[in-house]
């Protein structure tokens, strides 16, 4: 049975996780790299790095690194928008009765379930090597659901810059440029005060360092009203922006 039935899925949503299962560069790409991500910055950067607050860098480290692994998977969904542009495989779609909207929304449903199955695999590794949620379950849940609606924002705009480059090589490169900039211009690794000065403003404004700073209040503890109203913030007006940007986009690339 089609993976779509056996989950209760939308047709499209189960084609692209098929695709993610079948391909191995895929799914190593989807579990691997975020793995390493992990190891590598925890004891690459552990012992060099003292972050305010808290007595083990991995405690610091997770919830930027958590921002990054899905920045960079988010890119591949630019790179699939765009392989079904180029393929004929959008002109499969429109021969059926479905809206524009639901193409891009089952792509993106896909890539939300990847994302909170790459949130739990990091979690799971962080904790191996001394993470710990000090706020409780249910800030440890808010948590996760903030990684997954910003894997959704992401995955909006890459498929905007997909249906807009039309190129997978490019799009890829188009998606992951910005994720690279903002992250470590972020207090992901560091904290903000340690930049030059001249930095320090664009970084305490810039989206990943407020949606980092949400999932860090949830983790560890304390005030939390104030750093997840912000994150929402920015998640909604980016939402705003780019879904129906990225429908119309579509239209327009199917139309011609």
């Amino acid at each position: 049975m089609p993976l779509s039935g056996v989950l209760g899925l939308p047709p499209i949503t189960g084609r692209n996780l098929r695709r993610l299962v079948r391909v191995p560069t895929l799914l190593v790409f989807a579990t691997v790299q975020p793995v390493l991500f992990v190891l590598l910055f925890t004891y690459a950067f552990g012992g060099a790095i003292h972050a305010p607050g808290v007595t083990r860098y991995i405690d610091y480290l997770l919830p930027g690194i958590i921002v990054l692994a899905i920045g960079f998977g988010a890119s591949q969904t630019g790179v699939a928008i765009a392989e079904d542009l180029s393929t004929g495989m959008i002109d499969r779609f429109r021969s059926l009765p479905i809206p524009a909207s639901a193409v891009l929304s089952g792509r993106v449903a896909a890539d939300a379930l990847r994302n909170l199955f790459v949130t739990g695999l990091m979690i799971a590794v962080a904790i191996a090597v001394g993470f710990r949620f000090h706020a409780g379950p249910a800030a440890a849940t808010a948590a996760v659901a903030i990684a997954v609606a910003t894997g959704v924002a992401f995955s909006w705009l890459n498929l905007l810059l997909g249906l807009a480059v039309r190129d997978p090589e490019s799009a890829g490169l188009a998606g992951l440029f910005p994720v690279i900039i903002l992250f470590f211009t972020s207090s992901a690794l560091v904290p903000v005060a340690t930049m030059p000065g001249w930095l320090q403003a664009f970084a305490r404004a810039n989206p990943i360092t407020v949606i980092t700073g949400a999932l860090r209040a949830l983790c560890l503890g304390g005030p939390a009203t104030l750093p997840v109203a912000e994150a929402s913030a920015w998640l909604i007006g980016l939402l705003a922006v780019t879904v129906p940007a990225g429908i119309a986009s579509y239209r327009h690339a199917t139309s011609t």
